[in-house]
């Protein structure tokens, strides 16, 4: 072990055989250097010593220099000390690509670049200048071509070059976006892929050249927002994914592919390459030992990645009519909470398609998906797996067709006990489910009107909520649950108002409902306009004349003429011709009720501000 007091005389050893031009009495030392702690040498400044050694004309020398920057350049200190155009000019002149011989000269040639690798590398680590050096010199150009040597990994030379050439390429590509791009200016992707196909050949043989190559890959992802690598490369790595036992490499690809998956295009190409089925087979073989964290983040990538090439339309409906469909419904049998949500995401997002939805309830699969909600409805269960259970019911219950079906299935019995859940992506979907569900369906609508506690806490998410979609999602539900509800028939002359009765009882609902009006939407508008048509309508045409002042009360307190007059004022000039005709229903009516509100609105100048929707005008005119 190397004191600190002998360090003094080891830098002045080299010092002295720099000036006397004696490289081969500094040799030794320059080991010393290499094999003491890093630390050691941190104080001292011998780059222009090691400057000068570079310059002579022996690669025994280049080599234990080379090796001497690479330990040194550990530290920050030291870092900065070489990030200088004349050591890094030297640096990468003399790096060039080995020959692939096997003769004595070929292995130094060899070493020297594996010991000038590690050296620039170091430098460049988190080093932006040191880069910026290499890119105004072009010496990138000389770092990528070490991707030309093509070798294999079977002795440990060769082993160690391949790390630190990657290692060297990874740390610079680490920089700015330039030094990316100017990568693939100078082919870096294809160089990679070159490598990367013979690596198809045997793939557990060149687990380290995989290991090493994988990496600048990524970054460059990282580096250049929406990279798309060429179609064959994205084949070559799910065929990678496909053979690889590693589980390093087997993230590395799965990384690589999920982001690549964001285009459309590549989820339909891994789509038809069968990688979805690939990667079930994966999981299947090796679930039962996914019991360590590295393995579950693993899983997760890899169902991820399933879910994702899912996403896309035409990917989609390709992988419908593959096994894949098949082995996502099995997969609603696992125990595996992973595998159980992800077979649950895979059928929501085939249900995108109505004739899709329609088969899969012809078949059933309502029933499953039911059970298993049923077993996780409450607060204590997952929340992410509730959230697909959700997703996935809201698609099944869209096409009309579906509709009864699924809610003679028991839908609404086992989803209204989450409305103890206040975990907003959940309630969301929850929501939303249920709005789906009571579309055209009148006695489910009046039923879940009448439902007390489902209203009471419909108007708390509708005033409290700090996530917009809860509280969009609860006012458009209580609006259709009014609308599905109460939508007069030709022949029908009396209606059974039991439901708006209790509605509008409860404080607060009829001023959500108000207060909808001002909503940034012009389909919610709309919404609420119809309501509260329907409330108006009911209330004075057939309850008691208490009852419609009552309303009236109700109405006037929340400010729906001064909701009205906001909602003409801001969003007249975008105003549909349904939503004018709506507008106008419904003041048409309140004119008709009680005379405090003919005052309320004469206040708030409603019918003024109604001639000054363009629309409006417009009808006039013509």
């Amino acid at each position: 072990m190397i004191e600190a007091a002998e360090m003094d005389d080891i830098i002045a050893g080299i010092k002295n055989a720099t000036l006397e031009r004696c490289p081969e009495r500094a040799l030794p030392l320059l080991k010393k250097i290499s094999d003491a702690e890093t630390n050691l040498c941190d104080k001292y400044d011998i780059k222009n010593d090691l400057l000068e050694l570079l310059r002579v004309e022996d690669s025994k020398v280049h080599i234990q220099v080379a090796r001497c920057i690479a330990e040194v350049a550990k530290t920050d200190n030291q870092r900065a000390k070489f990030s200088h155009q004349d050591v890094i000019r030297r640096l990468t002149d003399l790096l060039c690509v080995p020959s692939s011989k096997e003769n004595s000269a070929d292995v130094v040639a060899l070493e020297l670049c594996t010991q000038l690798a590690r050296a620039l590398g170091n430098i460049c680590y988190a080093n932006d200048d040191a880069r910026n050096i290499i890119k105004e010199l072009g010496a990138d150009e000389r770092i990528f071509a070490l991707l030309d040597y093509d070798i294999d990994t079977d002795d440990e030379d060769r082993e160690q070059f391949v790390r630190v050439r990657c290692g060297l390429i990874s740390n610079y590509l680490l920089g700015s976006d330039d030094l990316a791009e100017r990568a693939i200016e100078l082919k870096v992707i294809e160089k990679l892929e070159c490598i990367l196909t013979r690596c198809l050949v045997d793939v557990d043989k060149h687990e380290e050249l995989l290991l090493g190559l994988l990496p600048p890959l990524s970054i460059l992802t990282e580096q250049i927002s929406d990279l798309c690598f060429p179609v064959s490369l994205n084949r070559t790595i799910a065929k990678l994914l496909a053979k690889c036992t590693n589980p390093d490499i087997a993230e590395s690809c799965l990384a690589l592919l999920h982001y690549e998956a964001q285009n459309d295009d590549v989820k339909l190409l891994l789509a038809e390459e069968g990688l979805c089925e690939t990667i079930y087979q994966l999981l299947e073989k090796y679930k039962t030992f996914a019991n360590t964290d590295e393995a579950r983040v693993l899983m997760k990538l890899a169902c991820d990645l399933i879910v994702l090439i899912l996403t896309g339309d035409k990917s989609m409906h390709f992988l419908y009519t593959t096994p894949l469909l098949k082995y996502m419904e099995d997969w609603l049998d696992s125990y595996d909470v992973e595998l159980l949500t992800t077979g649950v995401l895979a059928l929501g997002n085939f249900a995108r398609s109505d004739s899709h939805c329609i088969n899969m309830v012809e078949n059933k699969i309502m029933h499953k998906l039911l059970s298993i909600l049923a077993k996780n409805n409450g607060t204590e269960h997952q929340m992410t797996l509730q959230h697909a259970l959700l997703s996935t019911l809201k698609n099944l219950v869209i096409p009309k067709p579906n509709k009864a079906a699924v809610i003679e299935a028991g839908l609404v019995d086992v989803i209204l006990p989450m409305l103890e859940i206040h975990q907003a992506p959940v309630v969301f979907k929850l929501l939303g489910t249920l709005r789906m569900t009571v579309d055209g369906q009148e006695k489910l609508a009046s039923e879940l009107l009448q439902n007390e506690k489902l209203v009471k806490q419909l108007v708390y998410w509708s005033q409290t909520s700090e996530f917009t979609g809860v509280l969009g999602e609860s006012l458009r539900l209580m609006a259709w649950l009014i609308k599905h509800a109460y939508q007069r028939k030709d022949n029908e002359t009396v209606m059974d108002v039991t439901g708006l009765r209790k509605f509008v009882a409860i404080d607060g609902a009829v001023a959500s409902m108000v207060g909808m009006l001002a909503s940034t939407h012009l389909v919610m508008q709309n919404e609420a306009l119809i309501a509260l048509s329907i409330l108006t309508t009911v209330f004075h045409n057939q309850s008691s004349t208490n009852e419609g002042t009552d309303l009236d009360r109700l109405l006037i307190e929340a400010g729906v003429g001064g909701k009205l007059a906001e909602q003409i004022t801001l969003n007249g000039e975008s105003m549909t011709k349904e939503i004018v005709e709506n507008m106008q229903t419904f003041v048409k009516q309140l004119h008709g009720s009680s005379e405090a509100m003919i005052v309320h609105l004469r206040e708030k100048n409603i019918d003024e501000l109604l001639k000054t929707i363009p629309s409006l005008v417009e009808y006039c005119t013509l």
